[in-house]
């Protein structure tokens, strides 16, 4: 009941603009949820990149960072929630795995805005979509460069990719840049059965 009666008395969506950043606690859902509709009418898939904020505008992307391992993924705000008064996040089961966290349930994070919800700013004009397969993001340039390494024997077109947001600095690990999202989801199957975490993108985000 108390989870119910949270969940009604939602606060206000606050306004937010690029960089914009705050520390707490993280949890994740997972299948009690899977299925379901989440607050931005949209069906909650456990596998995607996602996730349940309280004031967040829907649809804004935010960059989380486990502040215990570095580890880091950039996720979609399509839910509301966690109504867990210690907590400033859910986030998707996809994203707990990237993140370190579904052994530990909860784990303290940092999280950035990095692109506003659509209405909410400028989006880049004239841009041509192209795809890259990301298998990895670190607050450590060296983790990633060893990443880096260790692909460039066996894949096309390995790089990392610094980004600045907030003041801090992420190193993500991409391989290809595809025309089309086939092409690289065939990619990101040889490397997942490397047991490596894939997550297919687009190069202009």
């Amino acid at each position: 009941m108390c989870v119910v009666l949270a969940a009604c008395a939602r606060p206000p969506v606050r306004p937010v603009s690029l960089g914009t950043g705050e520390t707490g606690l993280a949890s994740w859902y997972g299948p009690d949820f899977h299925g379901r509709r989440t607050s931005s009418g949209e069906i909650y898939d456990m596998y995607q990149l996602t996730a349940a904020h309280r004031e967040l505008p829907l649809g804004t992307w935010i960059m989380v960072t486990n502040l215990t391992t570095g580890r880091s993924v950039e996720l979609r705000v399509n839910d509301r929630g966690p109504f867990v008064l210690d907590r400033i996040l859910d986030v998707s089961y996809a994203a707990g795995r990237l993140l370190g966290m579904i052994a530990p349930g909860v784990i303290p994070v940092r999280v950035v805005v990095t692109r506003l919800a659509p209405g909410d700013g400028p989006e880049p004009a004239g841009l041509s979509v192209r795809y890259t397969v990301q298998v990895g993001s670190f607050a450590s340039e060296p983790n990633a460069r060893s990443l880096e390494q260790s692909l460039r024997g066996s894949f096309p077109d390995v790089e990392v990719v610094r980004r600045v947001v907030g003041g801090d600095a992420y190193f993500r690990v991409r391989v290809g840049n595809f025309a089309r999202r086939p092409e690289a989801l065939t990619l990101a199957e040889r490397l997942a059965a490397r047991g490596l975490s894939v997550v297919i993108m687009e190069r202009d985000r």
